[in-house]
């Protein structure tokens, strides 16, 4: 019998950007599905939920992901990706399947909140192995195409709620929150370890292995500057790392505009349907225009990711947060539905689809030895502004303030965020530049110095 050989060269590293599109399917199908399952959790007498309670459990989740991606980045960078990878997918598989048999509210939201530590891990863990298993040129393009997944996954949260729900209710939908688990073998049998951790952690006959089998560039001894002496003392030196310059003020600038676009984000993928109702239109067209603001982020970030590759992130993210500004002022005039269909696609460019820039920016800025902690700090911070976002917009609808003002509330950051993007940094932390196409890397180990 012919032994099994798993993938190699350019489609092993093919296979990493889209095994991570698969995973951050479900963190975007997680993400939306509570909203999408708002009605039926209400209207759930065994536990007889109101809208303030309902609320509290939606928090629970953000939190967990804020918690999930200060604390799982940090220990990516310890632990390795791959490793983090399958530790963080079956564990929010497995809350959500408890979420699925919970007999009781409590112990639905104490599971949304712990299965949310696990999804927060997953976009940082994603992100450093899609951009250190690209093509040096490839960069923002591997990255665009796994995060492509949670756009999709929102898309399927709002189609499968609407076939599931009215028959069997709102168990179903968070059982399919934990197919993830069918994956996680074939992780742990095809998905390689980063070459970039391997070298950090001194590790370089793996790392050689690794890089000669996906065809990667073969690190050479001199790149194993120093040993660690410890997993904990490295998890301890890439803190003291991320708190010196000039990588502290440049992760606080990269968090500044993180938030703006997850203000941007959250704020209009959960009120755009009722925003849309009060405008007029029936629930069926408002959850068109979801799809619709979906599909814009997904072509949206592929876009300009192949730009990115080309010609450096900063220009792209300023055409980026300008397509959104310019978005937003369209539907605040209530223009014709034609009209109205193409400025939702061209507020997802501008939202989801330049938030993947952003992403991609802070993978591959900061050095391979603390690249996710970098990428889970980032995310924590900017995770206020998934927060900010909905409340913002729900206290205007409260007020009962015309539609216009909704979008208006959104030009505001979202011009701060062309203004954010010009302080960013000009060159990698290590001094090259930000275009990947020069094919030149980070040197990982002396961050950690």
């Amino acid at each position: 019998m012919k032994r099994f050989q798993p993938l190699r060269g350019r489609r092993l590293r093919a296979f990493v950007p889209i095994f991570c599109c698969m995973i951050i399917f479900f963190d975007g199908y997680d993400v939306s599905v509570l909203g999408a399952t708002i009605p039926e959790l209400l209207k759930y007498r065994p536990w007889d939920l109101d809208a303030a309670e309902v609320g509290v459990i939606a928090s629970l989740g953000l939190v967990g992901l804020l918690i999930g991606a200060l604390l799982c980045g940090f220990a990516t960078d310890v632990l390795g990706r791959k490793r983090m990878l399958i530790l963080c997918t079956s564990w929010f598989s497995v809350c959500m399947l408890v979420c699925a048999a919970a007999p009781t509210s409590e112990l639905f939201g104490l599971f949304r909140l712990l299965g949310g530590i696990g999804l927060g891990g997953v976009i940082p863990v994603c992100i450093s192995l899609a951009v250190e298993f690209a093509p040096p040129s490839r960069r923002y393009l591997f990255n665009a195409i796994g995060n492509a997944g949670f756009a999709m996954g929102t898309i399927a949260s709002a189609l499968l709620t609407i076939a599931i729900t009215p028959e069997f209710g709102f168990r179903p939908m968070y059982a399919i929150a934990a197919l993830p688990l069918v994956l996680v073998p074939v992780a742990a049998v095809v998905l390689p370890e980063s070459v970039d951790f391997l070298v950090a952690q001194g590790r370089l006959n793996e790392a050689q292995e690794v890089a000669r089998r996906c065809d990667l560039p073969v690190p050479s001894l001199e790149a194993e500057t120093r040993r660690p002496g410890s997993s904990q003392a490295l998890g301890w030196k890439s803190l003291r790392a991320l708190v010196r310059r000039p990588l502290l003020a440049n992760l606080l600038l990269f968090g500044a505009v993180g938030i703006v676009g997850q203000v941007f984000i959250y704020g209009l993928n959960t009120w755009l349907p009722q925003i849309m109702v009060t405008a007029g239109y029936g629930v069926a067209s408002s959850l068109g225009f979801l799809a619709t603001m979906s599909v814009g982020a997904i072509v949206g970030s592929v876009t300009m990711s192949l730009l990115a590759d080309r010609i450096g992130p900063r220009q792209v993210l300023i055409v980026g947060f300008g397509i959104g500004v310019i978005a937003l002022a369209v539907l605040s005039v209530g223009p014709p539905t034609v009209v109205v269909y193409a400025a939702v696609a061209l507020a997802g460019v501008g939202g989801s689809g330049t938030a993947a820039i952003v992403n991609a920016f802070v993978g591959t800025w900061f050095p391979p030895a603390v690249r996710a902690s970098a990428v889970g700090s980032y995310f924590a911070v900017s995770r206020v502004g998934s927060v900010l976002g909905p409340l913002v917009i729900g206290g205007i609808i409260a007020t009962g303030l015309p539609v216009r003002w909704t979008f208006y509330s959104l030009m505001a950051p979202t011009v701060l965020g062309v203004l954010l993007v010009l302080l960013l940094p000009g060159k990698r932390a290590d001094g090259g530049p930000l275009g990947s196409a020069d094919g030149s890397q980070a040197q990982p180990a002396t961050v950690l110095e």
